[in-house]
């Protein structure tokens, strides 16, 4: 009896001391909204899955008569530039010399690699246009065109700023796209 009238006595005077305190009757949930101590000071990094490039150029396909890039036809042989496509004025991988590279050091922001498409085969170009692509910064990979439209994609699918420079393989290869599923 004297225990209960000393709690009652104390209740009066703090009766703060008597309730729980308010973090055990908020209710507990799995995550927490504001960090704990130990993630304060370290980084959050943020990876994007899909990323609209509006200067982004795919090839969709190539025949023996030029290719299509991001739905638009190009007839003969091509050149593609961030954000743009280009014709070509170059007959086979014989006409291709440092004038006919020019375009692609020209350009802002600079171009880190031209990927060339030779035709049906992959050919050897003159050491001075290689060696002036070089001097220049400028990589050039050099490949059969069927081989350099899936590198030039692939390219540009990493963000890296590609040019490609591809004569169409002559012959009834061709690349042609997938039907696309219907729309639900």
């Amino acid at each position: 009896m004297a225990a209960a009238r000393l709690l009652r006595a104390v209740g009066r005077l703090r009766p703060e001391l008597l309730r729980p305190p308010a973090e055990l009757l908020t209710p507990r949930r799995g995550h927490r909204l504001t960090p704990a101590d130990d993630e304060l000071y370290q980084r959050t990094r943020v990876s994007v899955l899909h990323r609209e490039a509006p200067h982004s150029m795919f090839i969709d396909s190539y025949s023996s008569r030029g290719f299509v890039v991001n739905g638009n036809r190009v007839l003969g042989p091509c050149a593609l530039l961030p954000g743009s496509a280009v014709q070509w004025n170059v007959g086979s991988h014989r006409d291709i010399t440092e004038e006919s590279f020019s375009l692609f050091w020209m350009l802002e922001p600079r171009i880190e690699i031209v990927v060339l498409g030779t035709g049906d085969r992959c050919e050897r170009l003159q050491p001075q246009v290689l060696r002036a692509m070089r001097q220049r910064g400028i990589a050039v990979e050099v490949q059969d065109t069927p081989n350099a439209c899936a590198t030039f994609n692939f390219l540009c699918h990493e963000g890296r700023v590609a040019g490609a420079a591809l004569i169409p393989p002559p012959g009834g290869r061709a690349l042609v796209p997938q039907a696309q599923p219907p729309a639900e």
